[in-house]
């Protein structure tokens, strides 16, 4: 697996004041959804203090820095960057001071239109700090502001202008909005404990603060929070959108729950998919450690070969892909993984990643395997191939770089230097969430969006 991850977002209301430590809690249950930076920003008595940087959770956040921010409401960011690169000045969330206060923002998506909206702004007179479009979308809102009665008003104006995909938290000196895009492409859901009131791109993000699953917010739908009290600005529309797929696939925690389906279980479902359209004689059927360990155990249940462990995960080593260089990249392939020979050593062994990008990860894997003594090494994928980039927030590369769309799935296999390949059909991937209510973007996979771009 070569991609690159989303954003997590979350929000928080605490009468009680002490929102920092909720938001720090629900940004560690985050961490997957991006390793670049962090940030929280709060509002303690109508004052907003933030503090980010770039690193993970546990090492730019620290007791006395939750004691500072601690307060009624906070936002908080983990981000992995879409557009605007991996600038420190990009770490979310955003926070702005203008003539009517002062805002906070944080952005899970992507704006396809971010080249031709930051021209048309900037012959406006705007200066920007940021490469990121996520300060379009705070600049759009402080500039509907000057012409709204209150935020979550400017909040439905500025939205109504833009397209792409959001799942966006924004705080005021006294209120939390929560939007989705129309669309629906990223998730979020709010939840309670007690008379707090909790966002979140995922719902795990809520377990972990000891939160009660409420709801989804349906795509459109924005909502906002004052004084504890939640009014819903604007409803959603009719239909279920169109959730990217692929949450389902990788970028999701297991234990989450999105739209109503288990991911654990949409994953559990693409295994058992993936064994019926490509079999294959073996012993031992392991995962590509995190992303692949699901699909692996539904290979293994439908397969009925046994299910093992044979790639260790080295857990304090930074994601492959962060590493500049196709080089560097292979390395850190084999700084982060590991194979366990006493589980692969004369084996034929079923490989479950969860997708295919570029190929080369794929190659170092198999190598691996070989080198720890595997028999026969068979790849298999729990999503179909590539073959378009994403523009609503996942960083695909561009065409020439997926490897789907020049060569053949036996030039794949020969390659990655696997003994057999196989993908997940684009018909199976459709049936992975029968208990989703909501449709989906598949266009990674079909080339065909759901909005026009």
């Amino acid at each position: 697996m070569e991609l690159h991850e989303e954003c997590g977002v979350f929000g928080v209301y605490d009468p009680v004041g002490d929102c920092a430590r909720t938001a720090y809690y629900g940004l560690y249950a985050l961490q997957h959804r991006g390793q670049e930076a962090c940030g929280i920003a709060a509002i303690n008595d109508r004052e907003l203090s933030y503090h980010k940087d770039a690193g993970l959770v546990g090492e730019v956040f620290h007791e006395a820095v939750l004691d500072r921010l601690n307060g009624t409401m906070a936002v908080g960011h983990v981000r992995y960057s879409t557009t605007g690169g991996t600038r420190r000045e990009n770490a979310q969330p955003l926070t702005l001071r203008y003539v009517k206060g002062t805002l906070a923002l944080a952005h899970n998506g992507n704006l396809p239109h971010a080249d031709q909206l930051r021209a048309q702004f900037e012959y406006q007179g705007a200066i920007f700090q940021t490469t990121s479009d996520s300060e379009l979308i705070a600049y759009a809102i402080a500039q509907a502001r000057l012409r709204c009665p209150s935020v979550e008003e400017a909040v439905r104006r500025a939205l109504a202008g833009l397209r792409g995909a959001w799942s966006l938290i924004v705080m005021s000196p006294r209120k939390l909005v929560a939007a989705r895009d129309p669309w629906g492409f990223r998730p979020l859901c709010m939840g309670r404990r007690g008379e707090v009131v909790v966002f979140a791109s995922e719902s795990c993000a809520l377990d972990a603060v000891g939160a009660r699953f409420e709801r989804e917010l349906g795509p459109g739908e924005i909502v906002a929070v004052e004084d504890g009290q939640v009014r819903i600005v604007q409803p959603p529309p009719a239909g279920g959108g169109h959730l990217c797929i692929f949450e389902y696939i990788y970028f999701a925690r297991p234990d989450s729950t999105i739209c109503g389906q288990s991911v654990h279980q949409a994953r559990l479902r693409a295994g058992r998919f993936l064994a019926q359209e490509h079999p294959a004689e073996a012993d031992v059927v392991i995962g590509m450690p995190d992303s692949g360990l699901d699909a692996a155990l539904g290979y293994a249940e439908e397969s009925g070969i046994p299910y093992g462990v044979g790639l260790v995960k080295k857990r304090y080593i930074g994601r492959t892909f962060i590493t500049p260089g196709q080089g560097h990249r292979e390395q850190a392939v084999r700084i982060k993984l590991g194979a366990l020979r006493s589980c692969v050593k004369g084996k034929r062994v079923v490989l479950v990643d969860d997708s295919i990008v570029r190929g080369t990860t794929s190659r170092q894997i198999v190598s691996l395997l070989r080198e720890a003594g595997a028999a026969e090494v068979h790849l298999r994928s729990s999503a179909p191939p590539f073959i378009a980039p994403c523009y609503f927030g996942t960083d695909i590369p561009d065409e020439d770089e997926l490897i789907a769309c020049r060569c053949s799935v036996e030039e794949i296999r020969a390659r990655t230097g696997a003994d057999s390949l196989g993908f997940l059909s684009l018909n199976a991937l459709k049936r992975v969430a029968p208990d989703a209510a909501c449709g989906f973007c598949d266009g990674c996979f079909t080339g065909k969006y759901p909005m026009p771009l």
